[in-house]
């Protein structure tokens, strides 16, 4: 199922993506941010679990933000996931 996830105190500012079951695919950040991270991002962790993306990315900070990119993907999919655990 695809999701769009809006961010909080980051420069790209909706997190796109693809969720089945756990795994999580074509991510897309949106309306901002740096161009070369934010297709970097995506690429490393296209397939990776909802576990395994938290684990790699999860907590990053940005300048002091308290959050970063990463970390609000990492939070995106794991809101996403419990939501579609809910629904099932």
């Amino acid at each position: 199922m695809d999701y769009i996830f809006e961010t909080e105190n980051t420069c790209a500012r909706k997190i796109r993506f693809t969720l089945e079951g756990n795994k999580v695919t074509n991510v897309r950040f949106l309306e901002g941010g740096c161009p070369g991270n934010l297709q970097a991002l995506p690429r490393l962790i296209e397939g990776m679990t909802v576990e395994e993306i938290e684990e790699k990315i999860g907590g990053i900070d940005c300048g002091g933000r308290g959050t970063s990119c990463a970390d609000q993907l990492a939070k995106a999919v794991r809101k996403a996931y419990e939501e579609s655990k809910k629904s099932a």
